[in-house]
């Protein structure tokens, strides 16, 4: 069987091999600002193709059923405890009727789209273009390919309703902090963020609470936002149940307005 071993990147739609590759990503020039004016010229266009990327993935992604993300780290092998945790977890999700949602690429995150594809759930992955190549995983039924971080992060939190958080390293912790903040500022709501794995994320929950919380930093409430286990089944439990709550929170507030509107007509 031949193999290609030309360099080769994911741009969006397109894929480019050899000579073609370019020295920077899509997101690399857009952030690099070294000449002043340069963005005079060049931004206005960019945002044509970032309209289209928003486009492309409000598109393909709106008649998915209700969906959780899961992330973590590419570099987890296949071999590792935490692999099979997110094909437990992955499978679980797709029995309680959610798909799945991942970044598409290797690691925990074939760990869970495989978990789901296996379970007869919709496993979906939401790729990045990298300076190195990481191709979307063989487990990912609906896969979209971005070229800017942000838009990729606007479709993960739009098309979720919630959050399952494995092992991982700076991309995790991104992905996990800016969830929290949406959430405690208000901007998503009833939106369960589980993180799963007791003996890796315990410490960051200290440091939370006694860095964080201790100095003033955050809220007393703040560390409830997230819910640590080492169990899938609980996981998927605790946003299972956190929706149901949510739902009827929808319904008696709902009953109360038109309470409130009877009697005042």
């Amino acid at each position: 069987m031949h193999r290609n071993s030309r360099e080769e990147r994911r741009q969006g739609p397109s894929l480019v091999r050899g000579k073609m590759v370019p020295k920077s990503t899509y997101d690399e020039r857009l952030l690099d600002r070294r000449e002043p004016a340069d963005w005079l010229h060049q931004d206005p266009w960019r945002v044509l193709r970032i309209q289209a990327e928003f486009v492309e993935g409000f598109g393909q992604l709106a008649e998915l059923p209700p969906a959780v993300t899961v992330f973590g780290s590419a570099r987890t092998p296949a071999s590792s405890p935490v692999y099979e945790l997110g094909e437990h977890l992955g499978k679980a999700l797709a029995q309680a009727g959610y798909a799945v949602i991942t970044g598409g690429g290797p690691g925990c995150m074939e760990a869970a789209n495989k978990g789901a594809r296996e379970a007869g759930g919709i496993s979906v992955g939401l790729g990045i273009e990298l300076p190195f190549e990481q191709k979307l995983n063989d487990y990912v039924d609906l896969g979209i390919e971005f070229r800017y971080f942000f838009v990729r992060k606007t479709m993960f939190v739009k098309y979720s309703q919630a959050f399952v958080v494995l092992p991982g390293g700076f991309g995790t912790l991104d992905e996990l902090f800016e969830a929290v903040t949406l959430v405690q500022t208000g901007k998503i709501t009833m939106f369960p963020i589980v993180l799963l794995g007791t003996a890796y994320w315990q410490p960051l929950l200290d440091w939370i609470n006694e860095t964080l919380l201790a100095n003033g930093m955050i809220s007393p409430d703040d560390p409830k936002l997230l819910h640590l286990t080492d169990d899938p089944d609980e996981a998927v439990r605790y946003i299972v149940e956190g929706h149901r709550r949510a739902g009827q929170a929808a319904v008696e507030s709902r009953v109360r307005a038109a309470t409130a509107e009877a009697e005042e007509t």
